[in-house]
């Protein structure tokens, strides 16, 4: 049966709008579907390589995931990358296409072509797939946006979806913001909303009986769902906000691995395998004493090399991670961070801002040139000696070469012929490839030296793979399935 399309917008950010999406995109795969992911505006610093070298979000290449499909640009046609508090690298179809400061997105008058390039690829999308699973941004009440929405209630009306208003009952006031972003609809926009859903409870979810009613009583919309607050279920988040729930601090027992947390973050997804590895620590922070803890210090990529650079040296975390290195500790850089790790960064085109050349931390002998064009591809490789094959992906801009008089030692072989990376010693390298720690052997690779514990296998994917099952039992167990398939009926 074909049916209708569904979308989940939000009260706010974070209310769990990508986990909800993520969760029916695997219900419907389990019910015999054939469903892909949707999400016409993204703003995250989160990226996937899509297998044709084209960049989306990380959550809707999570989404894909979840539908057991590869993921795709049309899945995420407008994605925003944040390069400092004022502008953006805006990538349309999987490809940047340049920089604007927020006002410049937002008033400008490209805004219907966004939009009909974004419904175009839902249309592509719908063409070969049942049914599209639509992802709203932030909140559908921003009155001072409405005229310049391609992502929210707009699309909602163009694909005709079945529109499901999820909401977080954790941070309060979960009245007042489902009634005020209702009530806040135009009549034909509040006609597509089919349902409410209350998400993150905590305790006994029958105690919101009365809330359930009193919901529908205030706006005429049916409370479909009250999905539990869980701890027990590990799926990736491309939100920033979620770094704040996350260990900050070294612990005894554990091989101990510090994230140096910085302003302009990227893809810290890289590291949510550590999260799950028994054998390591993994936290996040910006503190000097918590980098002198650690056996491992990684350095994860950024959107704004540069400017992240200037911040780790005025905040002293630059000579904490140069002193680590000369203790002996494992020393670890991953796209902007290994850029970091290196003799020297140039950027005469003044692609990430007005500063031409700035000394790196001068661990490896490398100078990176940055350069007007994005490197986005999927890669098979070897890491260092080891025969098995390795995935990971890249998403960066500029060049690294060695050193004049410097020797080649490369970190990576690439099936045809290339090289990435740079492999200083046992306890320092430094990589472009995203997803390198998903593999096992880098993991065993990172451990050695630093505990008992034998090698291990630790089946990341086949992980995945069972907590979208979790996540969608738990879903499916709360909400009124039998009525949201009824609303996807094909009129």
């Amino acid at each position: 049966m074909f049916l209708r399309s569904i979308m989940f917008v939000g009260t706010c950010s974070d209310a769990g709008k990508s986990i909800i999406n993520t969760a029916f995109c695997r219900i419907f795969k389990q019910d015999g579907y054939h469903p892909a992911p949707f999400k016409a505006q993204n703003m995250s610093l989160n990226s996937f390589s899509t297998p044709d070298g084209l960049e989306i979000g990380r959550a809707q290449a999570v989404q894909a995931e979840a539908c057991g499909i590869a993921p795709e640009s049309d899945m995420n046609p407008v994605l925003l990358k944040p390069t400092n508090d004022q502008n953006s690298q805006v990538v349309v179809n999987g490809k940047p296409v340049g920089n604007m400061s927020a006002k410049a997105y937002f008033m400008s008058d490209n805004k219907a072509g966004l939009f009909n390039e974004a419904y175009a690829a839902y249309e592509r999308l719908r063409a070969r797939y049942n049914p599209i699973v639509l992802e709203g941004a932030g909140s559908i009440s921003e009155l001072n946006l409405r005229e310049r929405d391609i992502t929210n209630m707009r699309m909602a009306l163009r694909t005709d979806a079945a529109t499901y208003l999820v909401a977080d009952i954790d941070r309060g006031g979960v009245f007042g913001s489902v009634y005020g972003s209702i009530a806040l609809l135009s009549e034909e926009e509040k006609r597509q909303m089919k349902g409410i859903i209350i998400n993150k409870f905590r305790g006994d979810s029958t105690l919101f009986e009365e809330g359930r009613r009193l919901l529908h009583e205030l706006t005429g919309i049916p409370v479909v769902g009250v999905i539990p607050y869980f701890r027990d279920i590990y799926i990736e988040e491309e939100d920033s906000v979620s770094l704040e729930t996350k260990h900050a601090k070294a612990e005894s027992g554990k091989i101990n691995v510090a994230i140096v947390l910085l302003k302009r973050m990227s893809n810290f997804t890289d590291f949510n395998v550590l999260e799950r590895d028994e054998r390591f620590h993994a936290y996040y922070t910006n503190n000097t004493d918590e980098i002198r803890k650690a056996d491992i210090i990684i350095l994860p990529g950024t959107k704004n090399t540069i400017a992240d650079l200037q911040n780790i040296r005025a905040n002293g975390i630059a000579e904490a991670i140069i002193r680590a290195h000369k203790d002996g500790k494992k020393v670890i850089g991953i796209c902007g961070g290994y850029q970091m790790l290196g003799a020297r960064i140039e950027d005469p085109d003044q692609i990430e801002g007005d500063i031409p050349a700035i000394p790196g931390l001068g661990i490896l002998p490398l100078v990176t040139v940055m350069e007007p064009e994005k490197v986005t591809r999927q890669r098979q490789f070897n890491f260092r000696d080891y025969p098995e094959t390795c995935q990971g992906y890249e998403i960066h801009m500029g060049r690294t070469v060695l050193l004049d008089g410097a020797t080649a030692s490369p970190l990576n072989r690439l099936p045809d012929g290339q090289a990435d990376g740079y492999l200083l010693n046992d306890k320092c390298w430094g990589t472009y490839l995203h997803g390198i720690l998903d593999n096992n052997v880098v993991l065993n690779d990172l451990a050695t030296g630093l505990t008992q514990a034998s090698p291990k296998t630790f089946d990341y994917a086949e992980f995945k793979e069972q907590q979208y099952d979790k996540l969608a039992r738990h879903v499916r167990a709360c909400v009124d399935m039998d009525y949201i398939y009824s609303t996807l009926k094909t009129k």
